[in-house]
């Protein structure tokens, strides 16, 4: 097997089959559980705000993500503008909900992963690929056929079709979804986003199915695997307590989590009464009770939520490290 996993599906031709099966779907748009039906081949936008081309706000080494992410020199992160979610508390609505960055052709996105992997950057770090799924993959095979030879993180909100996720089985080494809700209501009344904790599951569970526990090298590096981030929210709003349930017994007990602590009322929350607050350090310990009540114990609990923002800053890792 190669390594990263796309150098063999560049080889065997898989990855021109996903490319295909994944541009057909742009003509009738059903890449994301929206299924807008718009012709983004003709550049006709759905709820995404997207056409044909992929909009990027930045591409930057970035060393703010999980420690077996960024390392010691970064995560080659790529944050795409616009989404397939409205989460109206969005600390990047700038860009994701607001539209700011630009189109790029697929060369110059192309240029972008081998200019991360020539400063060093351990992975490739697709923020919010979803929607543009099809043209990140058109771009990948030009940077391979440039001597692309890193590990692809698919960061996503987790609002995914399974179906869809099957295509990128051979490609993507790295799954950083959220889970995000456990409630349908709240995921409609927060982030637009109907039927996301099925479509959540399911997809979440095909990552799984692809690539396994994370494995970690002896640099402390994700070589490849499944991180799952959880994002809390005041008030029991994410619902914690059913997700981790789910995680426990229909993914793996020994999967990692990154439980996150960050959550500030950005964007238009101050307009909802249960999320117009900070978390309280009670509500996120709380939420580290309920991981280890089923057996959770890989991955990273924020220690330190700073003296005002309740902002995680120092990370615990529990790690297993791979001697292999």
């Amino acid at each position: 097997m190669g390594y990263p996993a796309y150098l063999n599906s560049y080889q065997n031709g898989q990855l021109d089959k996903s490319i295909e099966q994944a541009y057909n779907m742009l003509e009738c748009c059903q890449i994301c559980p929206r299924e807008c039906k718009v012709n983004r081949l003709k550049n006709k936008r759905g709820f995404c705000k997207t056409g044909l081309k992929p909009m990027v706000c930045s591409f930057l080494a970035h060393q703010g993500e999980e420690p077996p992410i960024s390392g010691t020199s970064g995560s080659g992160t790529i944050f795409f503008t616009n989404c397939n979610m409205g989460c109206v508390y969005c600390q990047n609505y700038e860009f994701s909900q607001l539209g700011q960055g630009k189109e790029v052709e697929f060369e110059e996105l192309a240029g972008f992963m081998l200019e991360l992997q020539k400063l060093g950057c351990h992975n490739i770090n697709l923020v919010t690929p979803t929607h543009v799924m099809p043209q990140i993959l058109k771009a990948l095979k030009i940077a391979i056929s440039k001597g692309l030879k890193i590990p692809l993180v698919y960061n996503t909100g987790g609002y995914e079709l399974p179906e869809i996720i099957k295509l990128l089985d051979g490609i993507v080494d790295i799954y950083l979804p959220d889970m995000r809700y456990a409630d349908e209501e709240i995921s409609v009344k927060y982030s637009c986003a109907p039927d996301y904790p099925k479509y959540n599951r399911n997809s979440v569970k095909e990552m799984h199915r692809q690539v396994g526990i994370a494995r970690i090298d002896n640099e402390g590096i994700i070589r490849s695997g499944l991180v799952i981030r959880h994002l809390v929210l005041p008030n029991n709003t994410s619902g914690t307590e059913k997700i981790m349930k789910f995680i426990a017994e229909e993914v793996s007990p020994d999967t990692y989590i990154s439980l996150m602590s960050q959550y500030l009322p950005y964007y238009k929350a101050s307009e909802f009464k249960d999320i117009s607050r900070r978390l309280f350090m009670k509500e996120y310990e709380g939420a580290g009770e309920i991981m280890e009540k089923y057996g959770l114990s890989n991955g990273w609990i924020q220690e330190s939520y700073g003296s005002e923002r309740f902002a995680g800053i120092h990370i615990k890792p529990a790690l297993k490290k791979d001697d292999s």
